[in-house]
C-alpha cells in the first residue's frame, strides 16, 4: 500500500510538472514569472475599458500603457478617478507587503477587471504592464482578449544589465532610447553606456572642449576583418552633449533603468590623449585610433592627469544619478610606465612593488575621489591586479575568476564572462552570419548560463549582484545590426537573471520565443533567427573513405530538409531522417521548415572526400585544449574550415610542431598532399616555417618526398606538395612551428600559434 501511494504521488507531481510546462507555453511571457496561476474565463479590453487613476496611481506607467494600446490597437482608454459601475477597468493598487520590494508586482486578470499591485511609482508597475502587453493578442482588433490569470513575480538578481559601446561606432540619441525601450520590455534594469575609448570620446566635458572637438573624431575606420588591416579615410565620429545625456538619463529613469557610464582609464585612452597630449607619458601628439586593439599610449600617473580626471568626473557625476561609475581598468599595457620618469618616481614615492601595483594605486586614487562625491566605482576584473580598491565592485569578463575573487574578498561583482555574455560574438556559423568580432555565443549557451559560481559558499553568493551582456561595436556598423546581435540573446539572459533557476526550461523558452518574434515584428525590432539553424555535424563512418553526416536542429522548431545537387532545399526535397553517408565530393544544403515556411537560413557546407578522409590519424603532440576541434579526426573529416577562424574545424598548437601520421590502411598511389593552415599574425597565429612530407609502407621507416617553404603556401592558406607517382600506406606530415614572435609584432617574444584544418591526399 505504501509503494502504491508513492507511485501515485510520483505520477501526480510528474503530471503537475507537465501541466505547468504546457501552461507556460500557452503564455509566451519572457522572462517567465515566478508564479503563474490560470483562472477561468477571459477579460475583454475594449474602448469601454477605463483606467482608474487615484492619488497613488503611477502616472508614467498609465501614460505608457495607454500610448501603447493607442499606437498598436487604435484604442484610447479613458482615465477616471473612481471605479466605474460596469466593473470594466484597470486598477493600480498599493500592496500590503513590506516596503523596498520595488521590482515586485502582482498582476490579476479576471472577467471584470485588471488589477496591478506594486509599490507606488515603482518598477513593479512597469514590469506588470510589460507582462500584460505580452499577453495581448498580436492582431489589431477592436478589443483585446486576455486570459484570466494571476501572476506573482519578483526578480532573482538586482543587476540585470546590458552594455553598449558607442565609441567604435556611434549611435544617435533616438536609437539609445529605443535600446532602453528594448531593455525595459524584458525587465532589464541597468544600461552600461561605454562612452570613452581609443576610437572616440563621446561625452561633452565643458572644462575640456577638445575632448569632443578632437577626441570625438577619427580620420578613418578599419574595414573588414581585423587580420586584413584595411582602413577607409572617411572622417567618423560624434558625441553626446550634456543636454542630450540628461535627456537620455531622464528617459531611462521613466523606464526604471539606471545608466552606468564608463569613462575608461588608465588604458583605452588614446582619444583623450589625442585631445590633450600632456595626458600621456610621452606628451607626443597622436591621432584618435582608426583600428581596433590594445594600444600602448595610456594615461600617465603624474598629478596633472589625476587633476584632469577629477575635473572630468566632477561633470560626469552631475549627469548620472546612479550609484556606480565604471572606470574600465582593463587591457592597460605597462610599456610606457616602465620607461616613464614620472611613473617610476610615483612607484618609488608610493613604495609600490611594480607597475601592476601602480595601476592599483591609480584605481584606488580615483575611487577615493569618487567616494567623496557619493559614488562607487566598478571596473573590469583587471582592477584586481595589484590589489583591489577598498569599495570597488568588479565586472568579471575574463571568465568567472574575477567575480569569484571579488566575492571571496567581500566585494560585489557582476558576472559578464566572454564565454556566455559577449553579444559581439557569432551566434551561428560565420559562413551564415555578418562579420563579427569572434567567438561563438549561441542563444542556447546564453540560456544555460548560471551567474552564481559553484566555487562560492552560501555566505559569499550574495556578493554576486547579477549579470549583464556586452555589445562591443567594432563590427557593428548600424542600428539594425545592434538589434540583430542583441535579440533574441538578451531575452535568454533576461530569463537567466529574472526567473528562478529551477523554473528555467530551454525547450519551453524556445516555444515562447517564437511568439515573441511576432511581437518583435510588430514593434519593428530586428532580430537573428539563429535558433532555426541546422547544424551539420561530421562523424566517422564504418565505410572506407567516407563520413557520416548528422543534421541537427531543435525538433520542436520544424523539420529538416536537404539537397545534394546544389539546389536550395524545400519541403519537397529530401527530408532528413537518419545520418547521411558521404563518399564523394558534395555540397550539402540543409534548412528547417515548419508549415511550409522556411525558418532561418539555409546551411551550406562543402565536403571534400579524399584518400585521407576518415583514416586513422595520430599526432605526436596533441593540440591545445583551447583549440582541439573535434580531436585528431578534425584533420581528416572532409571539411576545409571556413574563414574567419570561428569554428571547431581547426587544431591549434602553441609553440609546438604539427606532426601527424595517417594510416591509409592499404597501399595507395599518391600524387598530391595538401595541408591547410591559417595566418593571423595579429592574433599570434603564424604559418609554419616549412612543411615536410614523408611516405612509408610499414609505418616505421619513412622517406621524405619533399618540402614546402613558408613563402610557397598559396594564398597564405594551403601548402600543396606534388609527388611523382608513389606508393604508400602511411603518410607523415611535419609542419614546423614559426617559433618566437619577432620584435615589433603583436605578442613579440611569445610562442607563435600554428593552426591546421585539413590534410588532403590524392
Amino acid at each position: 500500500m505504501k509503494k502504491n501511494n508513492t507511485f501515485f504521488i510520483l505520477i501526480f507531481f510528474i503530471s503537475l510538472r507537465l501541466f505547468s510546462q504546457e501552461q507556460s507555453s500557452n503564455f509566451p511571457i519572457i522572462p517567465y514569472p515566478k508564479e503563474v496561476k490560470l483562472l477561468s474565463g477571459n477579460f475583454m479590453l475594449s474602448p469601454e475599458t477605463k483606467i482608474v487613476s487615484t492619488f497613488n496611481t503611477p502616472k508614467n506607467e498609465v501614460e505608457f500603457l495607454n500610448d501603447y494600446i493607442d499606437k498598436y490597437y487604435n484604442i484610447r482608454l479613458q482615465v477616471v478617478p473612481i471605479i466605474p459601475k460596469d466593473n470594466n477597468y484597470i486598477l493600480f493598487e498599493i500592496p500590503d507587503w513590506e516596503a523596498g520590494l520595488k521590482e515586485n508586482y502582482h498582476l490579476t486578470i479576471d472577467e471584470k477587471h485588471i488589477s496591478i499591485l506594486a509599490e507606488g511609482n515603482s518598477a513593479g508597475n512597469l514590469y506588470a504592464i510589460q507582462t500584460l502587453i505580452q499577453l495581448f493578442s498580436l492582431d489589431k482588433t477592436k478589443s483585446i482578449k486576455l486570459p484570466c490569470i494571476e501572476i506573482k513575480d519578483s526578480p532573482r538578481f538586482d543587476w540585470r544589465g546590458m552594455h553598449l559601446d558607442v565609441c567604435r561606432h556611434f549611435f544617435p540619441v533616438s536609437f539609445i532610447k529605443k535600446y532602453i525601450d528594448i531593455l525595459a520590455m524584458y525587465k532589464m534594469n541597468t544600461f552600461h553606456w561605454h562612452l570613452t575609448d581609443d576610437q572616440g570620446w563621446r561625452i561633452e566635458i565643458k572644462k575640456y572642449p577638445k575632448l569632443t572637438e578632437i577626441g570625438a573624431w577619427r580620420k578613418g575606420t578599419m574595414i573588414g576583418p581585423y587580420s586584413d588591416q584595411k582602413f577607409d579615410s572617411i572622417k567618423y565620429g560624434g558625441f553626446y552633449t550634456q543636454e542630450q545625456i540628461k535627456e537620455v538619463v531622464a528617459y531611462a529613469a521613466k523606464k526604471h533603468i539606471t545608466i552606468v557610464p564608463e569613462i575608461e582609464m588608465p588604458g583605452h585612452s588614446v582619444a583623450a590623449i589625442s585631445s590633450y597630449p600632456w595626458l600621456s607619458c610621452t606628451s607626443k601628439q597622436i591621432d584618435v585610433e582608426r583600428g581596433w586593439g590594445v594600444f600602448e599610449d595610456v594615461y600617465c600617473t603624474k598629478d596633472s592627469v589625476f587633476n584632469f580626471l577629477q575635473d572630468v568626473m566632477d561633470e560626469v557625476v552631475t549627469l548620472f544619478p546612479g550609484k556606480y561609475i565604471h572606470i574600465g581598468g582593463d587591457e592597460s599595457p605597462k610599456t610606457r610606465w616602465k620607461v616613464c620618469a614620472n611613473c617610476q618616481a610615483r612607484i618609488k614615492s608610493e613604495h609600490l612593488k611594480d607597475e601592476h601595483e601602480l595601476q592599483s594605486y591609480f584605481i584606488k586614487r580615483i575611487e577615493k575621489y569618487l567616494n567623496t562625491k557619493g559614488k562607487q566605482i566598478i571596473g573590469w576584473n583587471e582592477i584586481l591586479e595589484g590589489g583591489l580598491a577598498p569599495n570597488a565592485a568588479v565586472m568579471s569578463w575574463q571568465g568567472t575568476e574575477g567575480g569569484i575573487a571579488a566575492a571571496k574578498q567581500k566585494h560585489y561583482a557582476v558576472m559578464t564572462p566572454g564565454s556566455h555574455c559577449y553579444f559581439d560574438h557569432y551566434q551561428a556559423s560565420p559562413a551564415d552570419e555578418p562579420l563579427a568580432f569572434g567567438g561563438y555565443t549561441p542563444l542556447e549557451k546564453v540560456y544555460s548560463y548560471e551567474p552564481i559560481p559553484s566555487e562560492l559558499i552560501e555566505d559569499e553568493q550574495h556578493y554576486i549582484l547579477g549579470a549583464q551582456a556586452n555589445i562591443w561595436t567594432e563590427y557593428i556598423l548600424d542600428e539594425k545590426q545592434v538589434e540583430y546581435m542583441l535579440m533574441p540573446r538578451m531575452m535568454a539572459l533576461s530569463e537567466v537573471v529574472w526567473s528562478p533557476k529551477e523554473n528555467r526550461n530551454e525547450t519551453d523558452f524556445l516555444n515562447r520565443l517564437q511568439t515573441q518574434f511576432l511581437l518583435l515584428d510588430k514593434l519593428g525590432i530586428n532580430y537573428a533567427k539563429a535558433i532555426y539553424k541546422v547544424e551539420q555535424k561530421v562523424n566517422s563512418s564504418k565505410k572506407p573513405n567516407s563520413i557520416e553526416l548528422e543534421l541537427k536542429a531543435n525538433p520542436s522548431l520544424g523539420t529538416i530538409y536537404y539537397t545534394t545537387d546544389d539546389s536550395d532545399p524545400k519541403e519537397i526535397s529530401n527530408q532528413y531522417k537518419a545520418p547521411i553517408t558521404i563518399s564523394k565530393n558534395v555540397t550539402i544544403r540543409a534548412a528547417l521548415y515548419k508549415n511550409k515556411e522556411l525558418k532561418g537560413k539555409i546551411s551550406v557546407r562543402n565536403y571534400n572526400i579524399n584518400k585521407a578522409t576518415n583514416k586513422p590519424i595520430t599526432l605526436k603532440t596533441p593540440a591545445s585544449k583551447s583549440y582541439s576541434g573535434e580531436g585528431n579526426f578534425t584533420l581528416v573529416n572532409g571539411v576545409v574550415a571556413s574563414l574567419p577562424r570561428i569554428s571547431n574545424q581547426w587544431l591549434g598548437f602553441n609553440g609546438n610542431d604539427l606532426e601527424a601520421i595517417i594510416n591509409l590502411e592499404k597501399a595507395e598511389a599518391i600524387s598530391e598532399i595538401t595541408v591547410g593552415f591559417l595566418k593571423e599574425e595579429l592574433s599570434w597565429i603564424y604559418l609554419p616555417k616549412e612543411i615536410e612530407c614523408f611516405i612509408s609502407m610499414d609505418g616505421t621507416n619513412f622517406t621524405s618526398v619533399g618540402k614546402v617553404s613558408n613563402n610557397e603556401i598559396s594564398n597564405e592558406r594551403f601548402a600543396t606538395l606534388q609527388l611523382k607517382s608513389s606508393q604508400a600506406k602511411y603518410i607523415k606530415v611535419i609542419a614546423k612551428n614559426f617559433g618566437k614572435i619577432p620584435s615589433g609584432k603583436p605578442g613579440a617574444g611569445e610562442d607563435a600559434w600554428l593552426f591546421c584544418d585539413e590534410i588532403q591526399i590524392k
